[in-house]
């Protein structure tokens, strides 16, 4: 009997079938399963609670100082970082594992752990880039915001730089092909700070969200270097197209690419695979679908007030 396994702290609530209300749960996830597996071995899934602490420990691998335990001297920073930086590869290459084999065919599975191992080591060496990308971004942010008293409070603080310390470990991941994982860090990201970048979106240095909640950036969006984004910002896709069947096609590009030097003010929703030319503003609240060329100053109609007579006088 099912209730005989588990450890009861207190009466079930009156009247509830609890060994009932597992039994269907089986059967609905069997079907599932059954649909998505057929009748072979279930694989076992990533770990989201694994890859949330992954995602800690690359981020006090990548800023020990501000998120590593306190009083870190030099070399007690080196070995910290060492010792973490390795146990979180060891997570992420099983974390990889199981994502390989959830998608591998049965004659490809004995490559699984062969790949899992390119990935984990190429992501490894990008540790640094991934740094120093990262550098430019809480540059920019100082520089962009007159309220920014330090580096050290950018990095602390600024939502719009924690979303961007996990797009780019994420972004390098999804190039590799760990595109599950990419995806389980960016809703992390997401659930953290309210901006939801698709790991696939590609930016460049010195990128700046200023506030930041409500921001989406789609799979296939291309940002240019010195871009500011402000919330509630949308660089979304217009349509989707179909195949002969009706299904979705995916892969296709159908987000914006935003040129270097771009300013978007809150609110906006920038729409389709257009451009958006280097050095251009777009006004908060515009709702924009065409390419802009360079230099352009994209703004609302100015809004009207109009006062009327209705015979009482004014």
């Amino acid at each position: 009997m099912i209730m005989d396994q588990i450890d009861v702290v207190g009466p079930s609530p009156a009247a509830v079938d609890i060994a009932g209300i597992v039994s269907q749960l089986a059967a609905l996830r069997k079907a599932s399963q059954t649909s998505r597996y057929g009748d072979g071995v279930i694989p076992d899934l990533p770990s989201r609670a694994a890859i949330v602490d992954l995602v800690e420990a690359l981020v006090c691998v990548l800023y020990p100082r501000h998120f590593g335990p306190y009083g870190l001297t030099q070399q007690a920073t080196d070995i910290f970082i060492a010792r973490t930086l390795d146990r979180g590869l060891r997570t992420l290459r099983e974390q990889i594992g199981r994502e390989l084999e959830l998608f591998s065919r049965d004659g490809e599975r004995g490559g699984v752990a062969r790949q899992a191992d390119e990935i984990v080591n190429a992501f490894a060496q990008a540790v640094p880039q991934v740094r120093a990308l990262l550098d430019t971004d809480i540059r920019a942010a100082y520089a962009g915001d007159p309220a920014a008293k330090s580096l050290d409070e950018v990095v602390f603080c600024y939502p719009g730089v924690a979303a961007i310390i996990r797009h780019r470990l994420a972004h390098r991941l999804y190039l590799l092909g760990a595109t599950m994982i990419a995806r389980i860090i960016a809703e992390i990201a997401h659930a953290e700070t309210g901006i939801d970048i698709h790991p696939g979106a590609t930016i460049d240095e010195a990128f700046f969200i200023d506030h930041g909640t409500g921001v989406v950036i789609g799979e296939t969006t291309v940002i240019g270097k010195r871009v500011r984004l402000y919330q509630a910002v949308t660089l979304g896709a217009k349509r989707f197209d179909v195949d002969d069947s009706g299904a979705l096609e995916k892969g296709k590009a159908r987000h914006p690419i935003i040129e270097d030097d771009v300013v978007i003010y809150a609110g906006a929703t920038v729409l389709g695979r257009i451009t958006i030319g280097r050095g251009s503003s777009i006004g908060g609240n515009v709702w924009l679908t065409h390419s802009v060329p360079a230099g352009s100053n994209i703004t609302q109609a100015k809004a009207r007030v109009e006062v009327f007579d209705n015979g009482a006088g004014i």
